[in-house]
């Protein structure tokens, strides 16, 4: 039979951890809506530049387009950017970035392209451990929630000097993108070849057609831009991480409030039936010996 002071600890013990983890749910949906309003309205900027990049890509020479743009033809080696957290308690926010980055890195070593990772977030990086050891190009901690877009333009700068050095002929990136609390959806995405949306003039309304004519070309255009285009994908994915990490943060901390509540209810019953029973143990003794005098 458990010891009576024994449950006792337990139950306390399981109160307090429920008091943290309901303080940390709070804290984390508190946090959310301002996270969530900032990667809703990061979206817009970054899907117009895309299109901005679309265009100028449709009407430059393919022949002399950047290679930022096109990537490299002959592409051996392939660098993968990983956005995942620092901190934990979020459920398996960080687990599902985990395995689809081991699952893009076997894909890709089984096509014959050698793979190297940048990792953004402790987290994955962490748990993919001796696996990455000897393909990391690079490693990021602490911007995750306090981002901003100088953060990203350093990231982007690396890549771009490392793509330009030869060290790597491609890039994509792997992140968690809000959609909303209860759901996060993993987002692999190209960055080097550019991946932009095909432009369709057929969509636009009759009469709002327009030519244009670039100066300097478009080709100049596109190194311009660019360099800024990764960048404000980079800082997109960025903002879109946090938002998906409070918001898996939120709802592990309300299922482990739960589970805490749950667990005190049935931690309580066999408390007091333990309780019960040695009281009852006491009174047959008492009664034992009075029945013997």
């Amino acid at each position: 039979m458990p010891n009576l002071k024994d449950l006792k600890t337990r139950i306390d013990s399981v109160k307090s951890t429920q008091k943290i983890t309901s303080a940390m749910k709070l804290v984390a949906a508190a946090k959310l809506r301002r996270a969530e309003e900032v990667a809703q309205a990061s979206r817009p900027y970054s899907t117009r530049m895309n299109d901005v990049i679309g265009s100028l890509a449709s009407k430059a020479d393919a022949s002399s387009a950047p290679a930022l743009l096109v990537g490299r033809p002959d592409a051996k080696t392939h660098l993968l950017v990983i956005i995942s957290s620092d901190k934990g308690l979020c459920g398996g926010f960080n687990a599902f970035i985990t395995r689809a980055a081991r699952k893009i890195i076997a894909e890709k070593e089984a096509a014959g392209e050698k793979i190297m990772v940048y990792v953004v977030g402790r987290k994955s990086g962490d748990a993919l451990g001796g696996e990455i050891a000897d393909k990391t190009f690079a490693r990021v901690e602490g911007i995750q929630g306090k981002a901003v877009f100088g953060d990203a333009e350093d990231i982007a700068s690396k890549i771009i000097e490392g793509f330009e050095a030869g060290t790597f002929d491609g890039v994509s990136m792997l992140f968690n993108k809000f959609v909303n609390v209860i759901k996060q959806d993993v987002t692999h995405t190209s960055l080097i070849p550019a991946e932009v949306g095909a432009v369709d003039e057929d969509e636009a309304p009759t009469g709002l057609q327009a030519s244009y004519e670039y100066e300097p070309d478009e080709e100049e255009i596109l190194k311009a831009l660019l360099p800024r285009n990764l960048a404000t994908q980079l800082f997109s994915a960025l903002l879109e991480s946090s938002a998906s990490e409070l918001a898996a943060r939120m709802t592990a901390m309300d299922n482990a409030t739960r589970n805490a509540g749950d667990m005190i209810d049935r931690l309580t019953l066999v408390y007091n039936r333990t309780r019960q029973a040695n009281i009852t143990k006491e009174l047959i003794e008492i009664i034992s010996g009075a029945e013997a005098l």
